[in-house]
């Protein structure tokens, strides 16, 4: 029978992904051993903690560095290398290895549970946040431990490297089934989940919804046959709902009342030492778009007026001075109540504005794009102007770029789905600085963590070997021409 003080040795030792040591301190006094506790979990027991955990977790790495990586913010000042300059470190990648495996355990545990009190809700709820976490792992890495990760309850204490094909063919057929598994006439019974309150129907939304995204992902490798796949789901929105609003969005609304609180602190932190990106600002600027205000704060002349809003160059010359004083960030996105975007509705529209383009389904991609723009600024709680789409820089001009443009736009602040999309299509085009450095291209990867190396050498290796080197410039599988 699994014991809390098992899983609590299982976070202290090798096992996470077997592959590296795990520091769990800040979750240690929930889980200290305690005799007297009920020894077996419900499937219900973790689910809310793995929601807030990796939710807010992917909040704070989109401030940390999606925002750099893809010019929504720029630490200022900035006197030599970051990330908005392309600059990646060996451990840039640390934190979402480790938490990713972290609570990867706990999703095996509450999928075992869910099977074990022949609950299929939670196990469809279990597969699908597998899939969500693995796919963010493996886009940011490449190839990962997956079959044989956190096993060490099975002996594993050196997981094998999965490649990417492998977790994306397994996380794509998790879905399937989890959709086929969800069964309305049986209630959630293991208490009130934070992200849908048991709306069975929303999560079987967002299930559909994050199929969609992840064929979308690898729809340039034709083996997948993503968009007959993706046509199959919209086609048969009976048997494969998605989002239609943004009330079925997976995001989740943090209370701050505890333990559901922001993922900062103090709302301060979130503005020190950094301003608004020129691009990202200017694009909103140029279309009256009413986000600007909700991201960020006026600038300011030299003298103190207010100047509206204005960023400075991402990867700017360290040299360079400026006569105002740049937009800030507005703190009002991290103090609660405040909202951490795990998928939007806005997204979904966004997928099928790009089948639409593409003439992969006969709908009308300027509907779509529309609806799409719609919902991703009033998902902030701003109000559309009645004449936004008639605004050249706004309106739908029947490109993909435009899409594209609006989809960066719609995810901000949804941990690093800017830097995947960007990845896949390489729009919008980013301007680049002679201080960038990476030849001025901006990395694919993250560098596999130190205690990878030191502790499962010889997967690591036959991993490096098959992907052509550990370096932030290496390709992963769905991104190969």
């Amino acid at each position: 029978m699994r014991k809390y003080n098992r899983i609590l040795l299982l976070f202290l030792g090798l096992s996470c992904a077997g592959v590296a040591t795990t520091s769990c301190s800040d979750h240690l006094e929930e889980l200290n051993i305690d005799p007297n506790r009920v020894d077996k979990i419900n499937p219900g027991t973790l689910l809310n903690p793995i929601i807030y955990e990796m939710s807010t977790f992917g909040t704070s790495r989109a401030n940390a560095y999606t925002f750099e990586i893809m010019q929504v913010r720029v630490p200022f000042p900035s006197a030599a290398g970051g990330e908005h300059r392309y600059l990646i470190t060996q451990g840039a990648g640390n934190s979402t290895w480790n938490t990713s495996y972290r609570w990867l355990l706990n999703v095996k545990e509450m999928e075992q549970a869910a099977v074990e009190a022949e609950a299929p809700n939670y196990q469809a709820i279990a597969l699908t946040l597998k899939a969500w976490i693995y796919s963010n792992l493996t886009d940011s890495f490449g190839d990962i431990p997956m079959k044989e990760a956190v096993s060490s309850e099975e002996g594993i204490l050196k997981a094998a490297f999965d490649t990417q094909e492998e977790v994306y063919r397994t996380i794509l057929e998790d879905l399937e089934k989890a959709n086929s598994l969800y069964d309305k006439t049986k209630p959630m019974a293991y208490g009130m989940d934070i992200l849908y309150g048991n709306n069975i129907d929303n999560w079987q939304r967002f299930t559909n919804s994050l199929r969609l995204r992840l064929l979308l992902r690898v729809s340039e490798r034709e083996e997948m046959n993503s968009f007959d796949r993706m046509a199959a789901i919209l086609n048969n929105p009976e048997e494969n709902s998605v989002f239609t609003s943004n009330s079925q969005s997976a995001i989740l609304q943090i209370t701050g009342v505890d333990p559901n609180m922001s993922p900062w602190g103090r709302a301060s932190d979130f503005t020190l030492n950094t301003v608004g990106s020129e691009f990202f600002i200017d694009n909103l600027n140029a279309m009256d778009d009413p986000r600007v205000e909700k991201f960020y704060t006026p600038a300011k002349t030299s003298d103190g007026a207010d100047m509206g809003y204005k960023g400075v160059p991402s990867g700017y010359d360290p040299a360079q001075q400026f006569d105002y004083v740049p937009s800030g960030m507005n703190t009002e996105l991290v103090t609660a109540p405040m909202i951490s975007v795990i998928m939007s509705y806005a997204e979904v529209e966004f997928i099928k504005a790009e089948l639409a383009q593409k003439g992969i389904i006969s709908a009308d991609a300027q509907a779509h794009y529309e609806a799409g723009v719609k919902a991703a600024i009033e998902q902030w709680g701003a109000v559309v102007p009645a004449d936004y789409f008639e605004n050249p820089a706004a309106a739908y001009d029947g490109t993909f770029e435009r899409i594209m443009l609006q989809k960066y736009l719609a995810l901000v602040f949804n941990d690093y789905q800017q830097w995947f999309e960007y990845r896949r299509t390489g729009l919008p085009v980013l301007p680049k600085t002679e201080a960038m450095v990476n030849d001025k291209q901006v990395p694919v990867r993250f560098l596999y963590p130190e205690e990878v190396k030191i502790y499962n050498r010889d997967n690591y290796n036959a991993a490096v070997s098959r992907m052509g080197g550990d370096d932030i410039n290496i390709k992963g599988w769905w991104e190969q021409e």
